[in-house]
């Protein structure tokens, strides 16, 4: 086998998955696209033999085996000295707060100002697994989402991580400004997400054909129209917070894409309140907190990043109307 194959062994409750779709689920931050192409390139086999279609439909107790190729050099992108929030580094992985308003690697087009940029800068080595414009990104945040984030400097921390990651075994905890009160304290989310056939830059909830997502939530403050809640990730979708809570009708407070931005500021009761919301300039979602094991030491790590000033302000101009701690 090879240094860089991952081999997977197919579950009852993952038979009947298209191979490629099944593959992108589990590498989590590797596109369709490229795992057809690997696929098609002779690097996925199944049952110790080539795979030769994506649409090839799992069964229970396959092996599926993934090589990744090699990590290629960078071509087209360059690094840049960016301020960087760093609350931890060793030499295999980098633990940092992203700024909103960032991208995590460069998309559509945009080659400068992202995550990846400043890395490159800062890091004399990066792991390209996931591609060469991504090097080290194990996972990723929204461009206007802030918080916590874990980047890989070898390619062997960067496997690990994204095994920890497939397994659900790594937290993920976000806070969130919400339009409106959810009718239960705690709760679940558990709804398949696809894109949306109207508009490529949404998500949306399918009841089939889409990926399984599922997210935990608890109410931590209530405001009038709004809440303040505690979201805990157990799988990691492509907008899954925002597109969980428009499903169950709380949208995220500024969120422009899935409703949030409008109802906020029809729902806001002060001028403080809407003052806030236009400073905010984006979704009141921040990850606060990742705990993880070190893919080296093996020790537990967590951390943690404050609510940024933009989001903290909403809260305390929310703060001044009736407000229940829970």
């Amino acid at each position: 086998m090879e240094k860089n194959a991952t081999v997977y062994h197919i579950q009852a409750e993952q038979k009947g998955n298209r191979l490629d779709r099944f593959l992108m689920s589990a590498t989590e931050d590797v596109s369709r696209t490229y795992i057809q192409k690997l696929i098609r390139d002779g690097t996925v086999t199944v049952n110790n033999k080539i795979a030769k279609q994506p649409s090839y439909t799992l069964r229970f107790g396959d092996q599926v085996c993934l090589n990744l190729p090699e990590s290629r050099p960078l071509e087209s992108v360059q690094p840049e000295k960016i301020q960087l929030d760093i609350l931890y580094e060793d030499n295999h992985l980098i633990v940092l707060n992203k700024l909103a308003g960032m991208l995590v690697h460069p998309a559509s087009g945009v080659n400068s100002g992202t995550l990846v940029n400043a890395l490159l800068a800062h890091c004399s080595d990066l792991s390209g697994i996931g591609g060469v414009e991504r090097p080290g990104i194990v996972h990723r945040l929204d461009k206007d989402t802030s918080g916590v984030l874990v980047v890989a400097k070898t390619d062997i921390v960067h496997r690990e991580l994204s095994r920890q990651f497939e397994q659900h075994t790594i937290t993920r905890q976000y806070v969130a400004v919400v339009c409106g009160v959810p009718s239960e304290v705690t709760g679940t989310i558990d709804a398949q997400i696809a894109r949306s056939r109207r508009d490529r830059r949404r998500m949306t909830t399918v009841e089939n054909s889409g990926r399984h997502a599922i997210t935990h939530y608890q109410v931590l403050e209530l405001y009038n129209k709004f809440s303040l809640i505690q979201l805990t990730l157990e799988t990691g979708r492509l907008h899954q917070i925002r597109v969980h809570l428009q499903h169950i009708g709380h949208p995220i407070a500024g969120d422009a894409i899935y409703g949030g931005e409008q109802r906020a500021m029809k729902d806001a009761d002060t001028l403080p309140i809407k003052h806030a919301l236009i400073h905010l300039k984006r979704q009141a979602l921040h990850a606060r907190t990742l705990q993880f094991e070190h893919p080296i030491s093996r020790e537990s790590l967590m951390f943690s990043a404050p609510k940024p000033a933009d989001m903290q302000r909403l809260v305390e101009a929310l703060r001044t109307l009736t407000r229940a701690h829970l």
